[in-house]
């Protein structure tokens, strides 16, 4: 089970549409997948599911639970002031420490307004990750000017299409 993430809580975000198609595009290879959106998160999940709070969250709990379950992550990251978002960040915060992710492996989509892509959150994500021991696949693609390729139903840019592609491709056998 390959389990996607919303980089983000914002309600009906452009990382969920790409989550969205993200999982169409596994579904059509016939890979079980679930997407976990940060939209989800209870809204005070920092002050009630955080350090001596942890546990005590029900609905942090059950989010917290797919992550533990799962052994494949995608995470599909906007890029938020020259990072990714806090919140993703305080939910990492959130998970159990420090087995939560170790010798998982993850992939990374970064997409942005912006030219970068989300290149410099990735490469913070990314160091994240490798600190609590989780394998990061080295191909990121990187979506930038995300309004200016997607319609508000598809992505319009054939070479994203064919970097999501070749990045779920390499995932498989990672």
């Amino acid at each position: 089970m390959i389990t996607i993430i919303t980089g983000t809580n914002r309600p009906s975000s452009n990382s969920r549409a790409v989550a969205n198609l993200y999982a169409r595009l596994l579904d059509e290879r016939q890979i079980a997948n679930q997407i976990l959106d940060l939209a989800d998160l209870p809204a005070d999940f920092t002050a009630s599911a955080l350090y001596d709070n942890i546990g005590t969250n029900q609905a942090f709990n059950e989010l917290s639970a797919v992550i533990g379950d799962s052994e494949k992550f995608v995470f599909i990251v906007p890029e938020y002031n020259g990072s990714f978002p806090g919140v993703l960040k305080a939910f990492i915060d959130g998970l159990s420490y420090p087995n939560t992710f170790r010798n998982k492996k993850a992939a990374l989509v970064g997409l942005s307004s912006g030219v970068q892509g989300s290149g410099l959150a990735m490469s913070h994500l990314t160091d994240i990750f490798n600190y609590l021991g989780m394998h990061v696949l080295a191909l990121k693609p990187r979506l930038a000017q995300f309004e200016k390729n997607y319609d508000g139903t598809a992505i319009t840019n054939p070479l994203y299409l064919e970097l999501l592609n070749q990045q779920i491709d390499q995932f498989i056998h990672f």
